[in-house]
């Protein structure tokens, strides 16, 4: 049963996660931690942080990562090959249609109605990590890390995000450990 679960559970954000891994993230983030309750909003946020410190697609990294706690190896490779399957399959399938019709204004149309959704989806994610960090280890190291040093290190020295994940994790380890 459990790994028709990973499978859903990585099949679903695939299929309806359309841009990608950040469109998928709120998807996979409802389905481990408020379907299944795998994981606590805290702890999918550590796994998050840490997909993206490492290189390629961060929704892989996911499924392997949550498969492999709920299963295993074979839950690993469940949740992997569940992340991939719609979009293998819609390539597979629909790789002339999209080829023929890509410049059409409906598909330009379609694509620009569902930016703002998408949008919307990463905001109140943003909204539940905020939330969730500012309840965990307190107003003050919230905004230190997140206005003070992610705003400056990313958006005005331009450092590499994989940096500043790798430096939040060791101020938490060093300072908010208990």
């Amino acid at each position: 049963m459990i790994y028709w679960q990973l499978f859903l559970a990585f099949f679903w954000p695939g299929i309806l996660g359309y841009g990608g891994g950040p469109a998928s993230i709120p998807l996979i983030e409802h389905e481990v931690v408020d379907r299944y309750g795998w994981m606590t909003v805290n702890e999918f946020s550590e796994v998050l942080a840490l997909g993206n410190s490492l290189p390629g697609p961060i929704a892989t990294k996911m499924a392997g990562y949550i498969g492999y706690e709920q299963a295993g190896v074979l839950g690993a490779a469940i949740g992997v090959f569940a992340s991939v399957a719609p979009s293998l399959v819609l390539l597979l399938a629909l790789l002339g249609l999209l080829y023929k019709w890509k410049d059409a204004p409906q598909v330009k149309r379609l694509t620009a109605y569902i930016r703002p959704a998408i949008a919307v989806m990463l905001g109140i994610m943003a909204i539940d990590l905020f939330r969730e960090s500012y309840e965990g280890a307190g107003l003050g190291q919230t905004a230190f890390l997140t206005a003070a040093s992610a705003f400056l290190l990313l958006g005005k020295w331009r450092i590499h995000p994989a940096y500043v994940i790798v430096l939040a994790l060791v101020y938490g380890a060093v300072f908010l450990s208990p």
